[in-house]
């Protein structure tokens, strides 16, 4: 028996490039990008070079064998071509050829979605939370799981949305810091509070999930806990300033992590922002 393998589509964006930098044990990565790699960090992948929207074939041809799918592929809001707004929908699209291939090679699927999905709602959020997504980004994640469920039960295809939330160092707020940067701070003097999970544990998690055989449909990827994000940035070194936070800020936002924790071989360490920031920082080098 050969080492398992599991394809990862849109192998080239942040998430991607983190899987190279901390690959995961036991696991054989097929790398799906649209380009040919030959930066620092894709070297030495084994790379397949294919569209997967145009080309379903290849794609199909790409999952066969394999014991599963992650689809990290898909727009980022602000990071279209220039001139151009990004299409959200593409999400919707790339998740429902990752289920179509996932069929064709009768591979489970997973799929990269958000926190974004549940919109600004306030307060612990599990799994079975009603989905209020507040901008097109979470709504077009909202649909393609709706849409990749949908087909994955007619074709027979296991298929898991992965909700995650903020990415410590690949997030708008460590990894987004600049020079006079502002945090929200709201009357008792805290800032927003939200779900984060550092950068080699989400990795660490990542490869967890790839190896298991059975999977909820939908399940929220975090740390335990809610952080601070001031605490966060006082961490990493960082400063910054604030400002009175608008009404409508929302002060908390954590994701319930309980069903995460059941499916992991190991237990999952509360979030610490000076653990999260140690992680970034070790790894911020290749991301420049």
């Amino acid at each position: 028996m050969g080492i398992p393998a599991a394809v990862v589509l849109g192998a080239t964006g942040r998430i991607g490039q983190l899987m190279q930098l901390a690959p995961p044990k036991g696991l054989h990565l097929r790398l799906q990008a649209r380009q040919p790699q030959d930066g620092p960090v894709q070297a030495g992948g084994d790379w397949r070079v294919l569209d997967p929207l145009a080309d379903p074939q290849a794609l199909a041809h790409l999952a066969e064998g394999a014991e599963a799918l992650l689809c990290l592929a898909g727009p980022v809001p602000g990071r279209g071509p220039a001139g151009e707004t990004a299409d959200m929908k593409d999400h919707i699209r790339l998740g429902e050829a990752a289920v179509r291939a996932g069929a064709a090679a009768g591979c489970r699927v997973l799929l990269a979605s958000s926190a974004a999905v549940y919109g600004a709602q306030g307060g612990l959020l599990d799994e079975d939370a009603a989905l209020q997504p507040a901008n097109a980004y979470g709504t077009a994640k909202a649909e393609m799981e709706r849409r990749a469920a949908a087909l994955g039960a007619d074709l027979g295809v296991p298929v898991c949305a992965l909700r995650i939330g903020n990415i410590a160092g690949l997030d708008a707020i460590l990894g987004g810091w600049r020079q006079g940067f502002v945090l929200d701070r709201f009357a008792d003097g805290s800032s927003p509070q939200r779900s984060y999970i550092g950068v080699q544990a989400l990795a660490r998690v990542l490869a967890a999930l790839l190896v298991l055989r059975e999977l909820p449909p939908v399940l929220n990827v975090a740390q335990p806990g809610a952080v601070e994000m001031a605490a966060l940035l006082q961490a990493a070194g960082k400063p910054f300033g604030t400002r009175p936070a608008p009404a409508a800020a929302i002060a908390q936002v954590a994701l319930d992590t309980n069903r995460l924790q059941a499916l992991l071989p190991f237990a999952l360490a509360p979030a610490d922002p000076a653990q999260m920031a140690a992680e970034w920082a070790a790894l911020e080098p290749y991301f420049t």
